[in-house]
């Protein structure tokens, strides 16, 4: 399997797929047409992007914030009746709104990470916490908290996969996951063909959270401090360069595959069978136009087909 370099993840009825410095969102509009928006994006080849570990910070900071507004993207088209009809407003007023809406999201993704934190970090730590008074090991308490990070995530994953919208979100997923994996195996990018592509991917989200999660687990088993806050601290300030590890291991996860790499990987992947469900047919006609929007899947098979 060659390796394509597109990547994406699911939106509200859509998918999103990068590649290089473009991004296209497909959505399924609720008049059954598929609509298509093609940005620019952060320069990849600029001096962060070729610094191991920092280059996994700034995707990862990236990836947050071109998710949060092809989120809001995809949402808009299922607006209920008492939102604002933009082709009502002036020049004017569509500027404000425009405004009023970055700043929402820039405070909803400051929500959302901080919320994070704090249910997947801060929360296992002070119940982990809690065995100091049994247990003297810091070393074995570290990693006791490492497994409760787990178990809530998991948990999270459990619960969340059961309502009916994110069962959907996840559908999508699938359509992504097999687009890539479509072209990556050198098929003509059809409904068909993609139909028949695995689901399951290495460089999913999903594995690289779960990740973050394991390297976290062993990480602060070596973070050893009296002051209870300032080991709280510590763990939080570790979090990026534990992102930024966790990313190399997905992109070398992505370029190679071996025995060695292949089992680190089957623990995401396993998790990917609740985030990711196999798509309807019009799901995986929208993962197409995403990826034909910024892939020339063709020119890359023939380039490479020697490799399928």
């Amino acid at each position: 399997m060659k390796y394509s370099g597109i990547g994406g993840q699911a939106v509200m009825e859509g998918v999103m797929m990068r590649n290089g410095n473009k991004y296209a969102v497909a959505v399924r509009k609720p008049d059954n047409e598929i609509a298509v928006d093609v940005k620019n994006t952060r320069d990849i080849n600029d001096v962060w992007h070729k610094i191991p570990i920092i280059r996994g910070v700034v995707s990862f900071f990236d990836s947050l914030i071109i998710g949060l507004g092809t989120l809001m993207y995809s949402a808009s088209f299922f607006e209920d009746e008492d939102s604002v009809d933009k082709s009502k407003l002036s020049e004017e007023e569509l500027k404000k709104l425009e405004k009023k809406e970055k700043a929402e999201m820039g405070g909803t993704l400051m929500l959302s990470v901080l919320l994070a934190l704090l249910i997947f970090f801060a929360l296992p730590y002070f119940i982990s916490f809690g065995l100091s008074r049994f247990v003297e090991s810091q070393a074995l308490i570290a990693f006791v908290e490492g497994v409760i990070r787990i178990a809530i995530f998991l948990g999270y994953v459990m619960a969340i996969s059961r309502m009916e919208d994110i069962k959907r979100t996840f559908m999508y997923h699938g359509a992504e996951h097999k687009c890539i994996n479509c072209v990556e195996a050198g098929l003509p990018l059809t409904v068909e063909n993609v139909r028949k592509s695995t689901r399951f991917h290495k460089r999913c989200g999903t594995s690289f959270i779960f990740i973050v999660f394991i390297i976290s687990v062993f990480v602060f088993m070596f973070i050893n401090f009296d002051n209870t806050w300032l080991k709280l601290l510590a763990r939080l300030l570790l979090i990026p360069v534990i992102a930024g590890v966790s990313y190399e291991f997905i992109r070398l996860a992505g370029r190679y595959d071996n025995s060695v790499v292949n089992a680190i990987s089957q623990p995401g992947l396993w998790l990917q069978k609740l985030t990711v469900m196999e798509p309807e047919d019009d799901m995986i006609e929208v993962g197409i136009a995403s990826v034909e929007a910024v892939f020339d899947w063709k020119t890359f098979q023939e380039e490479n087909k020697e490799c399928f």
